[in-house]
């Protein structure tokens, strides 16, 4: 087992002008020994940054530590060979995209082992026992890319858990997986800890159903020059106030056959390689209205939005304003529908804010209405005076948010949300909600939205659809 010990540690980005942009600041703490931690606080404090320090990622790859040390077993962390660090410790990232290296589930699992450099007769073995330990075996000849982002972080756990190292860092881990998938992976972590001994340091904003698992609540301040232990009482109080603040069972209206349309399936098919994901007869999303898409991980939600933007093929038909998805021209048809994907770096095109911001205003076809509203939205988010910033050295909330302003700023009428509340603290959370809200309203758009993250959400919704067993249907209740 690894000591993970932070102290006096400061640490910089280097920003465009090359000045160092302070992250963290005097932080101190040491991680115990064997216990499950978890590690919280607001959306761009700095929990990804810290991970990724212990981790031995920073500042090998990005930024500066300016002043204190990071140890594991009381030897600074620089001096740990690569090999042997892997050994000590590994972090689940919080997009698992971002340490996918290879095609194939069992090809990814093949390539940590390997840069362990484990012996070869002892790679299957660890392969298989990780796989069945996360009851995903039947994904191991699976292309990564093919898979759901619930799917992905079960595999990027896999990883983890294959390697064996003594501790385990976990960046938002369940941001895209379904409640059952999430109790399921919570109680595998916790068996790590007790029946291997594993350290388990997990950063998160969402702190629902923690408190059977977790040996101590670490809160880090908003401008990352705090950790603060709670006591056994503060950790058991906030986490039942954070249990409290979630919304009621909420029912929805279900839609009336005189609505105009905004989407119509008919005869539709979806299959992504030799499974099919949606078999519908006939289905219609609703214009002017806000709904809500859930489902069981892998289902094939983003794969529906995908084929209704004109990203992925389907047998059938997908209307759009009365044609055909498929007889769109493609400049025509992005002016009336936008996607906002679940990663946030795939929608970027620029360096920085600023640059994000001015395409979005170039292309915009609500032009006017954000002209002068765009500096109040920056505020209400908080991603006012960042504008020179990087955008991939934003906290994984900041690309977020100005991913979702980005795509609103477009001003298309129809625009899809795939995991739109990923990162997110519930404040910040509440900020996109309201702004989601408003320039829906403001400027007559649709929107339908995929998400696993459902408390705090009801205000925004009109309606709710399921996806389950290959059929879409109208649902009053969330289940």
């Amino acid at each position: 087992m690894a000591t993970v010990s932070v102290n006096h540690l400061s640490f910089a980005y280097t920003a465009e002008d090359e000045t160092p942009k302070a992250t963290l600041t005097d932080l101190s703490m040491t991680f115990k020994n064997g216990a499950f931690t978890l590690l919280t606080g607001p959306s761009g404090s700095g929990k990804s940054t810290l991970l990724k320090l212990i981790a031995g990622l920073y500042p090998a790859f990005s930024g500066k530590v300016t002043h204190g040390t990071l140890t594991l077993n009381d030897q600074p962390l620089s001096a740990i060979t690569p090999t042997k660090r892997s050994q000590l410790v590994a972090m689940m990232f919080q997009n698992p995209n971002q340490q996918f290296a290879m095609d194939t589930v069992e090809n990814e699992l093949i390539f940590a082992l390997e840069n362990q450099q484990l012996a070869p007769s002892d790679i299957p073995p660890r392969i298989d026992k990780a796989l069945d330990f996360l009851e995903i075996t039947a994904l191991r000849d699976r292309v990564l890319s093919t898979l759901s982002g619930g799917e992905k972080q079960k595999v990027a756990l896999a990883v983890i858990v294959a390697m064996d190292s003594d501790t385990i860092l976990l960046d938002e881990p369940f941001a895209s997986v379904d409640p059952e998938a999430r109790q399921l992976l919570l109680g595998k972590l916790s068996q790590l800890q007790r029946e291997q001994h594993k350290t388990i340091i997990l950063a998160d904003h969402d702190l629902e159903d923690y408190g059977r698992y977790i040996d101590q609540l670490i809160v880090m301040n908003a401008d990352g020059t705090a950790l603060t232990r709670l006591s056994d009482a503060e950790k058991d109080q906030r986490l039942a106030d954070f249990s409290r603040s979630k919304t009621d069972q909420v029912t929805f209206a279900l839609p009336t056959q005189t609505e105009d349309p905004a989407i119509q399936l008919s005869g539709l098919k979806l299959t992504a390689g030799t499974r099919t994901l949606l078999d519908q007869d006939q289905f219609t999303f609703y214009q002017n209205r806000i709904t809500l898409l859930t489902g069981p991980n892998g289902v094939g939600k983003s794969t529906l939005l995908d084929a209704m933007a004109k990203l992925h093929p389907y047998a059938g038909s997908i209307q759009v304003k009365n044609q055909e998805v498929h007889k769109w021209a493609k400049r025509k048809f992005y002016h009336h529908l936008g996607i906002v994907f679940q990663d946030a770096e795939e929608q970027f095109l620029n360096v920085t804010m600023a640059e994000e911001l001015a395409l979005s205003t170039k292309n915009s076809q609500q032009a006017a209405y954000f002209k002068d509203r765009l500096p109040a939205m920056l505020r209400q988010l908080r991603l006012d005076g960042m504008a020179e910033h990087v955008v991939y050295s934003l906290s994984g909330g900041q690309k977020k948010k100005l991913q979702i302003l980005e795509m609103l700023m477009m001003g298309t009428p129809i625009l899809l949300f795939d995991e739109p509340f990923t990162g997110l603290d519930f404040r910040s959370m509440q900020q996109v909600i309201v702004l989601m809200k408003q320039v829906a309203h403001d400027c007559h758009q649709t929107y339908i939205i995929v998400s696993h993250q459902l408390y705090g959400i009801a205000d925004l919704i009109d309606y709710h659809v399921q996806l389950r067993d290959q059929q879409l249907t109208y649902e009053e209740a969330l289940s």
